[in-house]
């Protein structure tokens, strides 16, 4: 039986969408979608709606210049957590704003998000990122539920390619979104001055860590630190760092 189906938002903007109950049931469901084969997955987590206006602005240029261009030129799947708020957004937006092919995979508690042809969607849901190819809409009754979701996504689309995690910003689901890649063994990318969480885990591969958590992922040898300033002095050189990673299996 088939469980995709379109969803054409108020820009007329389309995406395909598929509801998974099992994570076993993803290689199918992937393919439903048109999702197959292997190529190189970025995954994009950190903040969504309370990511600060600031830190929102600092961060444009580093979708638009380099997550978004990279993505394109390695013809790479990406994913994320689908909705309509922080680096999701930027995520979204830069793709349209270069012109990009790329598929732009969004993960998602189906019972969090309003989508687009719902006739009267609950005011708590939160709209999806209109700007994404592809949905997949997953259990769960409460944010952080998708985390894991993510990550396995993530694992079936790259097929044994290299894959990469690039954690923003962030608040306490970022924090599983961390372990999820790093307990699949998948390197985690922080910037560093972005905010919130991603300084906690900078501050944590420093040595300076207070938070059980951050020491616990720091520890795993699968976490590396860029840090904000040194992109916005040079945004070619993540992209190169980016580039080697994804171009290299480990």
């Amino acid at each position: 039986m088939k469980n995709s189906f379109k969803l054409t938002f108020d820009s007329g903007q389309t995406a395909l969408a598929i509801r998974v109950t099992q994570q076993a049931e993803l290689p199918n469901a992937l393919e439903e979608i048109g999702l197959g084969g292997s190529r190189s997955v970025l995954v994009v987590v950190g903040g969504a709606t309370n990511i600060s206006e600031a830190d929102f602005l600092r961060l444009q240029r580093l979708f638009t210049e380099v997550l978004a261009p990279v993505a394109e030129s390695l013809g790479a799947y990406v994913v994320d957590g689908a909705t309509d708020a922080g680096v999701i957004q930027l995520m979204g937006k830069a793709r349209t704003q270069i012109g990009a092919k790329f598929a732009l995979i969004g993960v998602t508690p189906e019972k969090k998000v309003a989508l687009p042809n719902q006739q009267e969607p609950a005011a708590d849901l939160t709209p999806l990122e209109p700007n994404h190819t592809h949905f997949v809409l997953v259990p769960g009754n409460k944010w952080g539920d998708e985390s894991l979701w993510i990550s396995q996504v993530a694992t079936v689309l790259a097929n044994n390619a290299p894959s990469l995690t690039i954690l923003l910003n962030g608040g306490e689901i970022t924090f599983e979104d961390a372990f999820s890649s790093v307990n699949t063994g998948r390197l985690v990318v922080v910037i560093a001055g972005s905010g919130r969480t991603a300084d906690i885990l900078a501050d944590a591969l420093r040595g300076q860590a207070t938070d059980e958590r951050a020491k616990k992922l720091a520890k795993s040898g699968k976490l590396l630190y860029i840090d904000l300033i040194d992109i916005e002095k040079g945004v070619e050189n993540l992209g190169k760092i980016i580039k080697n990673l994804l171009s290299n299996k480990e």
